[in-house]
């Protein structure tokens, strides 16, 4: 596995800790529970981790704004256990994901041994590209010109049928 220094990047540039703390972590992440991340849609994504051997209560997502955390642990076992082979990996994990600004988290399931979570990317209206009407005295309406063309143009026929 490559190494790399950052050292000379954290020099000359501003405001791109936070990308290089994530290529730092990337490098280390952890490699269990094996996961997959897949892009549903233009705006919908879903990661599978296979977590076989666990319970739908041993398992923890949480969301702090743009970190996924999933986490598990298995609960004590009421009496003892023989095992003469053990396969399946029971132990305790933590897998963090970084998600991109406004992908939220829509649910999880837990079936057949494989946790799913959909996400959704939600890019609120003020943030979203608005089309402005050049040489119009009145501001646009909505996100696009044809809106505010419209609502204006039934304004008109409005105060034309009084």
């Amino acid at each position: 596995m490559r190494t790399f220094d950052f050292a000379p990047l954290y020099r000359s540039t501003v405001g791109f800790d936070r990308l290089f703390s994530l290529l730092d972590q990337a490098e280390t992440s952890a490699a269990w529970p094996p996961y997959d991340i897949e892009k549903v849609s233009e705006d919908a994504y879903r990661i599978t981790m296979a977590v076989a051997g666990f319970a739908q209560d041993e398992i923890e997502l949480t969301q702090h704004d743009t970190t996924l955390h999933v986490s598990g642990q298995k609960k004590a076992q009421e009496g003892e256990r023989q095992y003469l082979h053990r396969g399946i990996a029971g132990r305790t994990f933590r897998q963090t994901f970084n998600l991109a600004q406004h992908v939220r988290v829509m649910g999880a399931s837990l079936e057949n041994g494989l946790l799913t979570v959909e996400l959704k990317r939600e890019v609120p209206e003020a943030l979203k590209p608005r089309r402005i009407a050049i040489g119009g005295t009145q501001a646009a309406i909505g996100q696009d010109n044809a809106l505010a063309q419209n609502a204006r143009s039934q304004v008109e026929d409005r105060s034309k049928a009084a």
